[in-house]
Parts: C-alpha cells; sequence; structure tokens
C-alpha cells in the first residue's frame, strides 16, 4: 500500500474496456445499464447522476457477503494491488480472487497502472450496511509501516491498549476529552495522550478522534474482520427417495390446478364483488376456502395466482357492479393439458410481485390486508422466489430439507447471498418455499426434476417432466344408495365440472366423494337443466345403476322447482277501472314503460317512478303516488337552494402562513450575516484542486465553510453550506439560507473558506 500507487492516474473507463471481449461487454451493460446512458447534459445531470447511484446500488444488492467484504476491504486499502487485498480479507484466497474478478466484471471495481481502486460512487452505497462492512476506516494518506504499527502498539500501556481496542469495536471514532492534542510519547500523562502521540489515533475538526485503517488492520491480525467471511452456511437436509418426492410434487400440482378450474367456473356463474378499496371482501374468501375445502390462507394463494396467471380480472357485471370475473384466457387455458395448465399457473407466480402471504395480516396502520388487493405487492417478491429455487437445486438427489430445520437453514443461506436485503427478505423466502409446496413446485421438502426445471427458467420442460407422474383422470364415477358419488380417481375435466354442479364435494383423498342434496341439485336447475337431462347424465357417468333414493330426490326438486316466480319490476299500477289499465297497457305510446299486466287491476312497470309519473300525464292519466301502507301521497315539488359562498380564510391560517414567511426571510437573513461576519478583510483567491482538497477536508471533519458561488445568472454570492457528499462534479451540502440540503456545481464554486 504505497502513498506513490494511490497518486498514479487511473485509466479511463474507455480504456479499461478496450480489451474486453464482446461476452464480457454484454454481462457488464446488463448488471450496469447505467454505463451505456448517454453523457449529462444540462438540465438532465442530475437525473442521470440519480440513475447512476441507483445502479450502484443494484449491483451492489446482488452481491453475497464475501464479495461485498472483499469491496469493502478495498475501500479500506485505497488503491492497492490485488495480493495485498486479497491479503487482509479473512477468507480462502482462491475464493477471494474469484469475487475480486466478479467486481471487476461489474466495474465497480477498476485496473489501473498503480494497482485496483473502487469506482467513485461506491463508499457511499457501502456506508452503514449491517453484518457486511468492517467498520475500518481509510488508511491515511502517509500510512505508518505495517513493523511501526506493531512496534507502538508494543508500547502501549494495558489501559492505552484497551482503550484502542474500544474505539475499534465501537466505530473507530473517539472524542480526546481533556487530553492533549499535541504531546511527544514521552510526555503523555494518559492513554489518550499515548495513543495521539504515537498517531495510533488521529485528531480531526473539534475534540474528535479517529482510528486510521493501518491500526485498525493491525489490530485484527492484518485482517479486515476478525471472522472469516467466506462461510457459507450449511443446509440442513435429510434423506428421502426421489420417486415420492416426483409424486407429492405431481399431486399438488394436479390438485392446484383443480382447484382454480373449480372457482372460476363458480366465479363465471357467481362472481363476487370488488372492494371500494380493491380486492376481496374476507367475506368472499372464507367462501371460496368452503368450496375448495382448504384453509384461508391456501385459497388466498389460488385467487392470487390465477390473477397473477391472468385468469381473472375486474370487470362489471350486468348491473354495473365491479367484480371479479374468469377472463377470456381462461377458455383457453382449460383447453391445455393438466401439466400445460400448471405450467402457465406457475410461470404467472414465479414472475409476480404479489404478496399471498401478508393476506389476513395487518400492517402497521392496524388495516387487515385483502386478498387481491393492488397493494398486495413487493417488489422483492420475484427475486425471493427464484433464489429460493435456485438455492433448493444445489440439494443434490435424494436429500430434502430438514424437517423444522431444513427451511431455517435456507434462509439463512440466502440471508448470505443477498446480505444487503432488507429483514422482510428472509419471509417472502420462508413463503415462497410454502408456495412452491402448495404448487407442486417442490414435493415432501425437495425439488423434483420438474422442480428444477422450473429453477432453472426451461417451464416447457418441466411440465414434460411433471407429466408422467400426474394421476390419470377417469370418466366415470360409483353412484350409492346413501345419495354419494365416489370418483375412483380424477375426473376427466367436463365431466368433473358438471357433478360439481350437481353435487357437493363431501371428501377428497385417493377417491372424491360427492354428495347430492336438494341444494346441489338445485344449482343445476337454475343453469338450465331438466330432470330428464339430469337424469342421463347420471346414467352415463355412472359404473353401476342410478339409485331409486336418488330418483326421487330429482324428481321431487323438479316437482317444487319454479312453483314460485321472481321478477324485477321498478313500479306498480292499480286502477279500479280494469278497461282504462287494460288501454294504458296496451297503448302503443307506452311501449318505452315496460307496463305488464298481472291482474286485471294491477300492473308493474320496469321504468322508474319519476320517470313513470310524467309519461302517464302525458298519456291522459292522472295518477297519484301510492305510499307502502295504501295511503295516497300527495308531494309538493322539491325545494331547490344554492350553496352558501365560503367566507374569507379564518385569522389563524393567515397568521399561521405570515409566521412561516418571516421565519424563512429570518433564515436567509441570519444566513447571510454569518456569511459577512466570516469573511475576511482580503478575499483570497482559490484555486479548483485547492477549492476540492478544502471540500475533503470539510466533509471529512465534518466542518462548516462559506464557498463563493455563481448562479445560473451569473451573479456571484456566498453560501454557509456544510459539505455532505462530493461525487461526479457536485458537492452535495446543506445550504444554511434555503434551510435544506442542496447541490452545487463544483465548477461554479470560486473560492472556499472555513466559517
Amino acid at each position: 500500500m504505497s502513498s506513490s500507487g494511490r497518486t498514479t492516474p487511473a485509466r479511463t473507463l474507455a480504456d479499461q474496456l478496450r480489451g474486453w471481449s464482446d461476452e464480457r461487454l454484454v454481462a457488464l451493460l446488463a448488471a450496469r445499464p447505467d454505463l451505456a446512458t448517454p453523457a449529462p447534459q444540462d438540465s438532465s445531470q442530475l437525473a442521470s447522476r440519480a440513475a447512476t447511484r441507483s445502479s450502484i446500488h443494484r449491483a451492489l444488492d446482488g452481491l453475497d457477503r464475501l464479495e461485498l467484504s472483499v469491496l469493502d476491504a478495498l475501500l479500506v486499502a485505497g488503491q492497492t494491488t490485488s495480493a495485498q487485498l486479497i491479503s487482509i480479507v479473512h477468507a480462502d484466497p482462491t475464493r477471494t480472487a474469484a469475487a475480486l474478478q466478479r467486481l471487476l466484471d461489474l466495474a465497480l471495481a477498476w485496473e489501473t497502472p498503480g494497482g485496483v481502486r473502487a469506482l467513485s460512487g461506491v463508499a457511499d452505497a457501502m456506508r452503514g450496511v449491517p453484518g457486511v462492512a468492517s467498520g475500518l476506516r481509510p488508511v491515511s494518506p502517509e500510512p505508518l509501516t505495517d513493523d511501526e504499527v506493531r512496534a507502538r502498539l508494543a508500547e502501549l500501556s494495558p489501559a492505552a491498549a484497551a482503550l484502542l481496542r474500544h474505539v475499534d469495536e465501537h466505530g473507530g471514532e473517539g472524542t480526546t476529552g481533556a487530553a492533549r492534542r499535541t504531546v511527544s510519547p514521552r510526555d503523555a500523562r494518559s492513554p489518550a495522550e499515548e495513543l495521539l502521540s504515537r498517531r495510533l489515533l488521529v485528531p480531526r475538526e473539534g475534540s474528535s478522534v479517529v482510528l486510521p485503517g493501518e491500526v485498525g488492520l493491525a489490530l485484527r491480525g492484518g485482517r479486515t474482520t476478525v471472522e472469516p467471511v467466506d462461510d457459507v452456511p450449511a443446509l440442513a437436509t435429510s434423506s428421502r427417495d426421489a420417486s415420492l418426492v416426483a409424486r407429492s410434487a405431481a399431486g399438488a400440482a394436479f390438485d392446484v390446478v383443480r382447484r382454480v378450474e373449480l372457482l372460476l367456473d363458480h366465479w363465471g356463474v357467481a362472481p363476487p364483488s370488488v372492494l371500494r378499496s380493491g380486492g376481496l371482501a374476507v367475506r368472499d374468501l372464507k367462501a371460496v376456502a368452503r368450496e375448495l375445502h382448504v384453509e384461508e390462507a391456501e385459497a388466498a394463494l389460488v385467487v392470487e395466482v390465477a390473477l397473477s396467471a391472468g385468469l381473472i380480472a375486474e370487470a362489471a357485471v350486468a348491473d354495473g357492479t365491479p367484480s371479479w370475473l374468469p377472463t377470456d384466457e381462461f377458455d383457453v387455458w382449460s383447453g391445455l393439458p393438466t401439466s400445460g395448465r400448471w405450467a402457465r399457473l406457475v410461470a404467472g407466480w414465479l414472475a409476480s410481485s404479489r404478496v399471498p402471504s401478508l393476506v389476513g395480516s395487518r400492517d402497521a396502520a392496524g388495516k387487515s390486508w385483502n386478498a387481491l388487493a393492488p397493494e398486495l405487492s413487493s417488489g422483492l417478491a420475484e427475486e425471493a422466489r427464484r433464489l429460493a429455487l435456485h438455492v433448493l437445486s444445489e440439494v443434490p438427489e435424494g436429500e430434502v430439507l430438514a424437517a423444522g430445520t431444513g427451511t431455517a437453514s435456507l434462509v439463512g443461506r440466502v440471508a448470505w447471498l443477498r446480505p444487503r436485503r432488507p429483514t422482510i427478505f428472509g419471509e417472502l423466502v420462508d413463503a415462497a418455499l410454502t408456495e412452491a409446496a402448495v404448487l407442486g413446485v417442490t414435493g415432501a421438502g425437495g425439488l423434483p426434476p420438474s422442480g428444477r426445471l422450473v429453477a432453472e427458467g426451461d417451464l416447457g420442460a418441466a411440465a414434460a417432466a411433471l407429466d408422467p407422474h400426474l394421476p390419470r383422470p377417469v370418466d366415470h364415477v360409483l353412484l350409492q344408495a346413501d345419495l354419494t358419488a365416489v370418483a375412483p380417481g380424477p375426473l376427466e375435466t367436463e365431466v368433473a365440472r358438471r357433478l360439481h354442479l350437481l353435487a357437493d364435494v363431501e371428501s377428497r383423498g385417493g377417491a372424491t366423494v360427492y354428495r347430492f342434496t336438494p341444494g346441489s341439485l338445485r344449482r343445476g336447475f337454475d343453469a338450465g337443466w331438466s330432470a330428464l337431462e339430469v337424469r342421463d347424465f347420471l346414467t352415463s357417468v355412472s359404473q353401476t345403476p342410478v339409485p331409486q333414493p336418488l330418483e326421487f330426490l330429482v324428481d321431487d326438486v323438479a316437482r317444487t322447482f319454479g312453483s314460485v316466480r321472481v321478477g324485477h319490476a321498478e313500479a306498480f299500477l292499480r286502477a279500479d277501472d280494469e278497461a282504462a289499465l287494460a288501454a294504458l297497457v296496451h297503448d302503443p305510446r307506452a311501449r318505452t314503460l315496460g307496463l305488464r299486466l298481472l291482474a286485471p287491476t294491477v300492473a308493474i312497470a320496469t321504468s322508474p317512478l319519476d320517470v313513470l309519473l310524467p309519461r302517464l300525464r302525458e298519456l291522459g292519466a292522472a295518477p297519484v303516488v301510492e305510499a307502502a301502507d295504501g295511503t295516497v301521497r300527495v308531494s309538493r315539488p322539491d325545494l331547490l337552494r344554492a350553496r352558501t359562498r365560503r367566507g374569507r380564510r379564518p385569522a389563524g391560517a393567515v397568521a399561521a402562513r405570515q409566521v412561516a414567511q418571516v421565519q424563512a426571510v429570518a433564515t436567509a437573513i441570519r444566513a447571510g450575516d454569518r456569511a459577512e461576519s466570516s469573511r475576511p478583510a482580503t478575499l483570497a483567491t482559490t484555486t479548483p484542486s485547492g477549492a476540492l482538497a478544502a471540500l475533503r477536508e470539510a466533509i471529512e471533519a465534518g466542518s462548516t465553510v462559506v464557498i463563493g458561488y455563481v448562479d445560473n445568472h451569473g451573479a456571484t454570492g456566498e453560501r454557509v453550506v456544510d459539505p455532505r457528499r462530493l461525487d461526479g462534479g457536485r458537492l452535495s451540502a446543506y445550504d444554511h439560507r434555503a434551510d435544506d440540503v442542496r447541490d452545487f456545481a463544483v465548477h461554479r464554486i470560486t473560492g472556499v473558506r472555513p466559517a
């Protein structure tokens, strides 16, 4: 880590990429799209720089703990050689070298004639990463050699050594207190003075001191971390027959396909309404759970997967009520083989941002999450699912996740692979494993051949691999005298649809038991079936004769069906003169009113009352309104009113605005007074390099400075600022006059001096 290596000019981006192959350039631009954007110009500079920072964060989010630790070590060492960098990372040298190469491929680090250095902006993005950042500060511009640091550490008293370790363990920064900052080792009278006199702690602005990076490395045995950073958490597994895993997954896949089909068949006839806030009502979700004979959590997953696969959508029914209806794609999906339908569901689930596991829980405001709600999504959901399947695919065939500890070990492995992800990412991974089991992607805690192909993204091959393990459908049932029908296997789609319309599912398993009830048979009659059609269907699908009790039940339901008729009417007309009422009903001019006689003296109309009354008067009738108790009501016209004009704004609001304006003016005046008071008698000119050096010192010390700045109109003024960050030709600083953080173009800064 020689100082000469740090002062060597770095190669430009074009020089760095000139020798790269086309494949390597394509991989880089895929991971770092900001490198392909044109150079920022004028008003687009801020947006372009924001996109660059966002791209850096996305690239860092894809690194594992070892790769982030190597990048952190590079920030500590500064520009250094690859060998020196590998030596200070507490990990296997071969794996560390591979991690460094990936950083170079992602353009997060660059090779220069003087060594390797980190990309500008990485330091800000890496700041405060829990569990990854070592906490060490960069080495000094002119660092002590390793031998010098060890020699000075050996000279410390036990109290000074303990104080130095305490500073290292608590962020590498402290305060001097009453200790003298300029003192020789011989005259040091306190542990703090011992450390300051030997440059083991370096003073900064005010009373703060920092631990140089070279000293921190020496305290940790020449490494940035005490513990190894390449210990990948192991997966807890157990042995299980591969054929059992494949059969379990196929059974779950068949069940979820059939449940989606039954659900959407039902919603096609009786769709649930959409809540005002969007989503599915709790009572409707409970009805789905009863219909499918599953728990509410699994019912929520079924409806969410159907939405992600494009099989349901929000649409208005005949009366204009927004409802959840099957889409046209459902008819196409229903004609596919079972394996193809399963692949369509899995593809929708895998690429979806929806989070079904949150259904039923409450948000921060205490509001319950509803299924199909628009807000029930997360940008991390898709990554969590794909990463969970990728890690699970590393388990060899014949082994599965151990019961109880397997899922936790996989979540721990994912946390090592993506340490920058928030805590909720682990919960999404856990939920992804549960959802994969319900969808038949996994079986018995492991991945079958079809699941491994899903993890690789080849859903067509996954469907082909699943197909041999799916149960073969049957086209018949066994009718019994206790009004039940037993399906000895999974029924063909059309048979299952018709039987589900006429009977209720009583139990599922190797064989499905259906029960016929008056209510279930009435569903068939409501759908337009006749008693003869019901008997013909039962005869065609049954391997046994239709039992006499079932025939009697069909005849009884058919006899009572339709004995009471219900229709729609908006108003009624009642008259003592039968002839006058009949003439009114048959008048061609009243054809649009929808009049129909129910009795010689009673008629109904499909037109609302406010339309019916004036039209009847136009036809020469003199109708009056009848109340619910049969009495006549005479109503006067509605009284019309205009809205009262709003008065002037309340005095309190006007006073609050005036106070805010006065405070803003006072803040600007105080900032100007502070700049004026700190102005020296003669203004010294500052070179661009000197201004940059002064700004970097102010950022490191956290001090306030006065800058001369040329605004957009060419006028030069002075600003009192607290510099925060210097990146890409822009200074981000807290402006005392504006009372806010803003950006300043470095080329417009004419001078810098301490405030």
